[in-house]
């Protein structure tokens, strides 16, 4: 050992905490609820209606669709597991297109996801508010602008949280996903108990699949809004390199989460249909109130309450996850390389938090520009079976990577096809424009690319605004030293 060298543990981990970094402070029951915080909204709540409604209220034919599109969500769950814990970096299906097939792919998953993502929570943050506000009103409607007034405050409240402290966010999530779980418990349980004690309740169950049957398009349907409901299983991934012990603990918490959320799911659906006829669960405006109305009526208002609690845990697990993902894109060099810094007070990446807030807001303010998003409905699946193809491709071209879970290799494959089943069966059956114009964005992606990433075309003025508003934001490039200790 040379003279000065000092290979001291205590020293090194000081070093180590001294480096400006992502820090590992998510566990499992933080990551648990990120998951289930992400996939819960307000739909099981609102809107469980779509896959009845397709099914042609067969009532077995619906919690069959339920349990399948659950299990496909696992299958799913189970290929970003092994790919999480083997890659723990931030930017979750980004960082794994980029690694398995090249630089383009993420790019193009990148761009979309720049205004598809934020568009999705703008929408959630004018639900959250058009909630908060309607007990206020009782059945007049409530004014366009105080909704927007609430929805931009409930934003930039949740993206400065997150910009300053992991910590104060994932206790933040883990308090609303247990608020909004004790809702669903209501739910669950109440029928169960009526399902045990009525009688008449219990033989609408007895033939249930007695009723007329849907034919396969109907059923691809139901099956779409099932997946629907199943959305935002992906999301720990983008936290991965914030994970405590990622390789075992994305595994871990992948195969609490989403199975919880699939008995969660179906005990909700039972129970509606314990109280409400089939007829009467498509027919409602919001499910959950028509059923507390007739079990629980001195405390229904819970379930309106339970609504804006639910909705303001998926929009907080969505703020913290588009975050890391422009985090992530802009360390690769697919995004402005100020918003891959790191505050050196909190090592939070607080301007990629004030990006994706920005682009979120402006979403609000002319609330039309969100139904251009329909346009990219498809596109979500895409990038899942890129995702799994990446995986795929990674199991034969780096065989030798350390994957501390691996998944069953037909598992992906199934994924890919499914992907891609859903990507094009709603194209070939219902042919519309708004599906080239998905297309045409995503591919305008090139005119961005070919000269600011293949080239690298560079501006000098950009560098002095980006050392301006480093200074001001306190921020610098990760894993550089900082003087103050992140917390």
């Amino acid at each position: 050992m040379g003279e000065g060298e000092n290979n001291d543990p205590k020293d090194v981990q000081r070093k180590e905490k001294a480096k400006l970094q992502l820090k590992r402070n998510i566990g499992y029951f933080d990551g648990v609820s990120f998951i289930v915080g992400s996939i819960v909204g307000a739909g099981i709540f609102v809107s469980p209606t779509g896959v009845l409604k397709h099914s042609l209220l067969n009532v077995g034919i619906a919690l069959t669709i339920w349990t399948v599109s659950g299990l496909v969500s696992l299958m799913g769950a189970l290929c970003y597991a092994e790919l999480g814990s083997a890659l723990p970096f931030s930017g979750g299906e980004y960082s794994h297109i980029k690694r398995g097939l090249g630089s383009l792919p993420a790019f193009v998953f990148i761009w979309t996801s720049t205004f598809t993502k934020p568009a999705s929570n703008a929408a959630r943050a004018l639900l959250f508010a058009e909630y908060a506000t309607k007990p206020f009103y009782g059945i007049c409607p409530v004014p366009d602008m105080l909704k927007k007034c609430l929805a931009l405050a409930v934003l930039w409240i949740l993206g400065i949280l997150n910009g300053l402290s992991v910590k104060m966010a994932a206790w933040v999530q883990t308090v609303f996903t247990l608020l909004k779980m004790m809702a669903l418990s209501v739910i669950a349980v109440g029928g169960i108990v009526l399902l045990v004690t009525r009688q008449e309740s219990l033989a609408r169950f007895e033939d249930m699949f007695s009723s007329e049957i849907p034919n396969a398009s109907q059923v691809a349907e139901a099956f779409f809004q099932g997946l629907y409901a199943y959305g935002g299983w992906w999301s720990l991934n983008y936290m991965a390199e914030e994970m405590k012990n990622p390789s075992r603990n994305i595994p871990l918490t992948v195969m609490t989460a989403v199975p919880a959320v699939i008995v969660f799911y179906l005990l909700v659906n039972i129970s509606y249909l314990t109280v409400l006829t089939p007829k009467e669960i498509v027919s409602s405006v919001a499910v959950a109130v028509t059923w507390a109305d007739r079990v629980i009526p001195s405390v229904a208002w819970i379930i309106p309450l339970s609504v804006a609690v639910s909705i303001f845990g998926a929009l907080n697990s969505s703020m913290f996850t588009l975050g890391r993902l422009s985090y992530a894109g802009s360390q690769s060099g697919h995004l402005p390389v100020l918003i891959s810094m790191l505050n050196v007070h909190s090592c939070t990446p607080a301007p990629a938090m004030i990006f994706s807030t920005t682009i979120a807001s402006i979403f609000i303010i002319p609330s039309d520009l969100i139904t251009l998003t329909n346009y990219f409905g498809f596109s979500a699946w895409l990038m899942i079976g890129l995702t799994c193809a990446s995986l795929i491709v990674l199991r034969y071209r780096e065989p030798h990577l350390h994957r501390p879970y691996k998944v069953f290799l037909p598992v992906p494959f199934m994924m890919v096809a499914m992907s891609f089943f859903l990507v094009l069966v709603p194209i070939v059956w219902s042919p519309n424009l708004q599906y080239v114009y998905g297309f045409l964005f995503m591919l305008g992606s090139l005119i961005v690319y070919l000269p600011f990433i293949h080239f690298k075309l560079r501006f000098a003025f950009f560098d002095k605004i980006t050392c301006h508003l480093q200074l001001l934001l306190e921020v610098c490039p990760a894993d550089r030293s900082a003087e103050g200790k992140c917390e």
